[in-house]
């Protein structure tokens, strides 16, 4: 089914350009030019394979902000003629309209101490915002998305299986990924007091999933609400440190290049306690530091995993790419460490 047929479905009649958009790699996003502007989406259903959860997650959120935040920009899916959120094609491939808010930019990586300070800003306030709404009541879209303890599990059970051949290659990695073990039993030892208080996180705190004003530069929302479900807030800190505080991506082969930005940390951490410095409790804030620790951790641990496996779940373009990838965070978290 084409994406002119799939926009048809929502009502939207006339004349269409469509054309795509982004950078994302999980799901196909395009812009539609009609009498007005939208962005049409197709949902990556391997991934997501619970769709409607993300749907309802959505809704209740947007629900919640309509009544207690009324002027909180909150990116919600436009009713299919049927009045559905998703559109399933013929292949079941669900589909999302959104009007696109125009005059509005997003970035790929951080440059500046204001984008890190705005970017972090945006995040926090939808997780201030939606700070009273009934966990319970959204559901997780990925199953144990950022638990530490069954990460490291997952990558114990990736070297049981891996090959001999596969385990030497990735021998100076593997030693990193265990020497970094004392984060699990402190993540851990977290969850099982009760320290952290579970609220609806966005998850995925990237600085491109942060859309800026074209104009004042500042945040205006947050956008790719598939991850939007109930975490902690070391979660949305913990990436954006991850993401934010390095001039360079996770993809850098020469780990030369990877710095820790003193500055840029100490923007994205000023720009999220400007509105969840009031929500966060006093035994909450100790935790600032572990955050960045614990979201590098994991992900390196899940890059050398899926490499020890055979390179089953993130898209390589060379062999040896997942093991790069976490040699990559492993040595970024020992700089975390030592800047934190």
């Amino acid at each position: 089914m084409s994406a002119e047929e799939v926009v048809r479905e929502f009502g939207v009649e006339g004349s269409v350009k469509i054309s795509p958009l982004g950078s994302g790699h999980i799901h196909r996003t395009y812009k539609v030019e009609a009498a007005r502007q939208f962005v049409l989406q197709r949902v990556n259903k391997t991934i997501f394979t619970q769709p409607d959860v993300i749907a309802s997650n959505n809704r209740l959120a947007f629900q919640y902000l309509k009544q207690h935040h009324p002027d909180f920009i909150f990116p919600q899916a436009l009713p299919d003629l049927n009045g559905n959120d998703l559109f399933y094609d013929d292949e079941g491939f669900p589909w999302r309209l959104y009007p696109l808010i125009e005059n509005t930019f997003t970035i790929d990586e951080v440059s500046t101490e204001q984008e890190a300070y705005e970017a972090a800003k945006g995040f926090a306030a939808l997780s201030k915002n939606l700070y009273g709404i009934d966990t319970q009541l959204l559901k997780p879209t990925l199953d144990r998305f950022h638990d530490l303890s069954w990460r490291y599990k997952q990558f114990e059970n990736a070297l049981q299986k891996a090959s001999p051949e596969t385990i030497q290659m990735a021998k100076a990695e593997i030693e990193q990924a265990q020497s970094f073990q004392p984060l699990v039993s402190e993540y851990t030892q977290l969850i099982k007091e009760g320290v952290l208080q579970l609220r609806v996180m966005h998850n995925d705190t990237k600085v491109n999933n942060i859309l800026f004003d074209s104009i004042s530069r500042k945040a205006v929302c947050a956008i790719d609400l598939d991850t939007l479900m109930p975490g902690y807030f070391i979660y949305d800190l913990g990436d954006m440190v991850r993401t934010f505080v390095s001039p360079v991506t996770e993809e850098e082969k020469d780990i030369s290049k990877i710095e820790f930005r003193k500055n840029i940390y100490n923007a994205l951490v000023q720009g999220y306690l400007s509105q969840m410095g009031d929500v966060l409790t006093e035994q909450e804030m100790k935790f600032i530091p572990f955050a960045g620790k614990m979201m590098t951790y994991i992900m390196g641990l899940r890059f050398l995993a899926d490499y020890l496996r055979g390179n089953t779940y993130y898209h390589i373009t060379y062999p040896e790419q997942n093991r790069v990838r976490a040699k990559n965070q492993f040595h970024l978290l020992s700089l975390i460490e030592k800047n934190v």
